[in-house]
């Protein structure tokens, strides 16, 4: 089998801003494999956060067999970028090979549109406004926060978009005590879910706190042995494909989350629609469907998703799966 790695850049339609950083475009890569008769590919971004680099991820890859298969990928990488990639070319040819789509393959019903989460990069409370009030029409809205000084940022967003459901990412970005101080008003403020409030490793503030709308565990949950350690914090894991390691635990995660009692969020980077067709399949049904990365970028693949007043729906075969 021939695996082959590519570097893409997506120009951002604009500039994107989280707690931790700005960017003007989105990096990716692209991961092709061919058995000489068949094609399947993959995306994954490369995320800083967790030690990744786009150089980093292509040494991983080029360390792997050429004889791999989706089960031995399991047991020879770590959860990452790298094994995102991987996986869902792997699920994407043995597609190909099969002629099924990648949900037949996998006992999944048939997906259909789910109403994704559009994305306000983190600004100044006028800016965020603007942003709210030009994406008003959308039912459901993420903001991104994490600074000490957030209340009047989620003010300004409630005031442009006053009917719009509305789900807060602090990327880590609070103390407890800051936290402790915006809790009280997000009812009020019709917030419905908060996503990673505190760090990482340093979310124990979390124990006993009140909760008064559901919170989600981003960068604290990766795969399913991430669980033990959310237990009395998190009400909701977000499930991403790059942390997961791709779509073989992704959906082991997801089942293993619903069974302990927590509910399901389907999350992604900033990426392209290839990176987004099989998070399609992994958040149906979910309590959310956070999968903006496309309608962020100023182009896209060619057959991208498509998406509309339904939501985004399921990919096209000549895109993946």
């Amino acid at each position: 089998m021939k695996i082959e790695v590519t570097r893409d850049v997506f120009p951002l339609a604009q500039v994107f801003r989280i707690s931790r950083g700005a960017r003007t475009e989105a990096e990716v890569l692209t991961v092709t494999l061919s058995d000489g008769d068949h094609v399947g590919r993959g995306e994954c971004v490369p995320y800083a956060r967790y030690d990744e680099t786009l150089a980093s991820v292509e040494a991983e890859i080029a360390a792997l067999p050429h004889d791999i298969t989706r089960k031995g990928l399991q047991d020879l990488m770590e959860p990452g970028a790298a094994r995102n990639a991987l996986d869902c070319a792997l699920w994407d040819l043995e597609s190909k090979k099969a002629g099924k789509r990648v949900w037949e393959l996998a006992g999944l019903p048939a997906p259909k549109p789910e109403v994704t989460a559009y994305t306000l990069s983190l600004d100044e409370p006028a800016a965020m406004q603007a942003q709210a009030e030009k994406h008003a029409w959308r039912p459901l809205l993420k903001i991104k926060l994490g600074t000490p000084d957030d209340m009047p940022r989620l003010e300004a967003v409630r005031r442009g978009a006053p009917t719009s459901k509305i789900i807060i990412d602090a990327n880590e970005g609070w103390s407890p005590e800051v936290y402790a101080d915006l809790s009280p008003h997000l009812l009020r403020l019709g917030v419905a879910l908060v996503e990673q409030p505190l760090p990482a490793g340093l979310d124990e503030g979390l124990i006993g706190m009140d909760r008064p709308v559901p919170v989600c565990a981003d960068e604290s949950c990766h795969d399913r042995h991430s669980l033990p350690g959310l237990k009395g914090k998190y009400d909701v894991v977000n499930i991403k494909l790059d942390k997961t390691g791709g779509l073989t635990e992704a959906l082991e995660l997801r089942r293993a989350a619903l069974a302990e009692g927590y509910d399901v969020m389907v999350g992604c980077m900033v990426g392209s629609s290839l990176a987004m067709a099989p998070a399609v399949l992994l958040a149906q049904g979910a309590m959310v469907t956070d999968l903006d990365g496309p309608l962020l970028l100023a182009s896209d693949r060619a057959c991208p998703l498509q998406y509309d007043d339904a939501g985004v729906h399921p990919s096209d075969r000549a895109l993946w799966g």
